[in-house]
């Protein structure tokens, strides 16, 4: 998110500034104008004047409780809030002050994860980051700097990928020079394939994107099968070219949930892996976690050994500082749960997303396109025309104070508008029965001839950022 310069001289007066009762209470000068809103107020306040006009102004945002547009998560104990609070002041990066934070716990975690992604017999290594987006940047990095290194390739390198996933991929591809080969998703087969890929790839393909749980339907692309041809081709054409599995929000589910299924280091061509600590690891925003298969596929080159206040450390980050609160919480919730702990909240979560789904599909008015079961996330299509759109509808259902995104699919699938809802953990049936009468009500509610508006075409895909 990015904001622009406002240009006061084209404003009316009334709206350079907050007016409100709280602050002229306490600020003289606030009754002749108001307090600055793109300026530094020449006065302060009270805090109590100070809090009450955040609070105030963040009223029209909506609950994250009922928004099930987003896979983040937003609750914890209250043990885990204390720790973030006694954590919230210290800065991850400097180890030589906080040694436990970084030596102890963050090295602890990255070897769980490994170990989780069964990395048992490599020397992996990895690092926490500010998401998901920085970790598979900076885990794609690492793929082009051991594909320049290995002299397979003279041309500009490329990456393949689904044109559903997530955003930071186009931005990776962008911002570091890299060809984007996106593959087109199919109206019945919403994933990339491995005949899809074949048709793309060549020596100067750095690294080949799978996603566990994609950013539009939330559905697996065939990791093993795309495995197979990699294998493939480095046995005929010598090209030993790697998998980055961004799991950004299944790597906390799957694990537990189906641990027989091999996605992760069990397939030798998956190279680094990407998991949000703040979706189903179950911390707050923003911690995401980059694994690496072993040492040799993050070149040494690309690691920072910096004398920083007292201490020699290595760093291999797109940022510097960075917060440890949401480290500490993600060492607790593993030492909290544990493996059993995750797999019967992960379990329940899938079972209440399947009891939603089928509460939706009993509607009668929608195609189901995933049904929660394996991953939290269900997707559906109207079943026929109906003179309003799920984007409308969308809008109506916000009414009631649910958040839930409507979009179409991208290329080669733009004429499918679908919706899209997340169940974390705070979502139970109850809730779920309560959602379902409300859609119900809301399409009786345009069906009964009260539209507002005029159905809306579908957002671009440069509109839907926002959707994850």
């Amino acid at each position: 998110m990015i904001s622009r310069k406002v240009n006061l001289e084209t404003l009316d007066e009334s709206k350079k500034y907050r007016v409100g009762a709280y602050s002229a209470r306490y600020i003289a000068k606030v009754k002749e104008k108001g307090i600055p809103k793109y300026e530094f107020p020449e006065e302060g306040m009270s805090p109590r004047a100070a809090y009450q006009l955040v609070h105030d102004e963040q009223s029209l945002d909506g609950n994250p409780f009922l928004n099930l547009a987003s896979f983040v998560n937003t609750w914890m104990e209250p043990e885990a809030d204390k720790l973030v609070m006694e954590n919230i002041n210290k800065n991850i990066i400097d180890i030589f002050e906080y040694p436990q934070t970084d030596k102890v716990i963050h090295r602890n975690i990255v070897n769980m994860l490994g170990r989780l992604f069964n990395g048992h017999h490599t020397e992996f290594m990895g690092t926490a980051t500010a998401g998901s987006s920085e970790a598979i940047m900076l885990g794609l990095l690492a793929h082009k700097w051991s594909w320049k290194n290995s002299g397979r390739g003279t041309g500009k390198p490329n990456i393949i990928f689904g044109n559903d996933a997530h955003v930071c991929w186009d931005k990776f591809a962008k911002y570091f020079d890299v060809e984007a080969r996106k593959i087109p998703i199919d109206k019945d087969v919403r994933t990339i394939t491995a005949d899809a890929v074949s048709k793309k790839i060549d020596e100067n393909t750095i690294c080949i994107g799978c996603v566990l749980g994609t950013t539009f339907t939330g559905e697996i692309d065939p990791v093993k099968d795309i495995n197979d041809l990699l294998l493939k081709y480095r046995k005929e054409k010598g090209w030993d070219i790697p998998i980055h599995i961004d799991a950004a929000s299944g790597g906390f589910i799957l694990p537990f949930t189906e641990p027989d299924f091999k996605w992760d280091f069990r397939l030798e061509r998956v190279k680094s892996i990407n998991v949000s600590g703040h979706k189903y690891g179950l911390t707050y925003p923003g911690l995401g976690w980059l694994i690496f298969r072993d040492e040799s596929d993050l070149p040494e080159e690309l690691i920072f050994h910096v004398n920083y206040l007292g201490e020699m450390e290595d760093s291999y980050t797109l940022n510097f500082s960075g917060g440890s609160a949401m480290v500490v919480a993600q060492y607790y919730n593993i030492l909290r749960f544990g493996r059993a702990g995750y797999t019967g909240i992960m379990t329940n979560i899938l079972e209440v997303s399947q009891d939603l789904a089928r509460k939706v599909n009993n509607l009668g008015r929608f195609e189901m396109l995933n049904k929660g079961e394996r991953l939290p996330i269900i997707a559906f299509k109207q079943k026929k025309e109906t003179g309003y759109s799920l984007q409308q509808l969308s809008y109506k259902l916000r009414e009631k104070g649910w958040i839930i995104p409507a979009y179409c699919l991208p290329e080669n699938a733009a004429d499918i508008e679908i919706m899209r809802i997340v169940v974390r953990e705070n979502f139970t049936s109850d809730m779920a029965t309560i959602l379902v009468k409300d859609i119900e009500n809301a399409c009786q509610f345009f069906e009964n001839g009260n539209k507002s508006g005029t159905k809306k075409s579908c957002p671009s895909e440069n509109d839907m950022a926002h959707i994850c």
